[in-house]
């Protein structure tokens, strides 16, 4: 099944999940990039991305090209941004028509959990069901071989 991996990075970890679950499912890659970019340091970055997840914006995002018909399978690629989506995510999944579709999570955070965050992009897909999911502790920061296998492991999943 042709896969697609859609993601938003801010920090490159995101980017770094992404481009290894590509690898890993010879899958292709949609980067999402806000119009209007959120700050990348200090009190700003929280409180603007944050303040932004938590109030479910959907930001116009910067024209890509993706022929979605091509693909069986999306992969979600987010950080955890208080708790939730990211709203660059939010905003593809709320204009894209993906019925019929198959999906797989993945998150990376800081600390903490990523299950709201599943459970949230869960509900934006109107998925009821399991679906899999992958979540790593800054990965690019701290790369480690546990963050490989789990990825190796998230990919097996998915090509069985």
């Amino acid at each position: 099944m042709k896969t697609l991996v859609v993601y938003y990075s801010q920090s490159g970890n995101a980017q770094w999940m992404a481009e290894r679950i590509a690898a890993a499912l010879s899958a292709e890659t949609l980067r999402l990039v806000p119009k209007k970019a959120y700050p990348v340091k200090g009190f700003g970055k929280y409180f603007f991305g944050g303040g932004s997840a938590v109030m479910k914006e959907a930001p116009e995002l910067e024209p890509y090209e993706a022929d979605l018909e091509k693909y069986g399978r999306i992969v979600f690629v987010t950080p955890v941004w208080a708790g939730t989506v990211t709203p660059p995510l939010r905003t593809f999944i709320q204009t894209e028509d993906l019925a019929g579709k198959q999906f797989a999570l993945a998150a990376c955070s800081l600390g903490g959990s990523a299950e709201k965050t599943f459970a949230a992009l869960r509900a934006l897909l109107g998925v009821t069901g399991d679906v899999p999911t992958l979540w790593l502790v800054e990965p690019k920061q701290k790369q480690k071989p546990e963050n490989e296998k789990a990825i190796e492991e998230f990919c097996r999943k998915l090509s069985v």
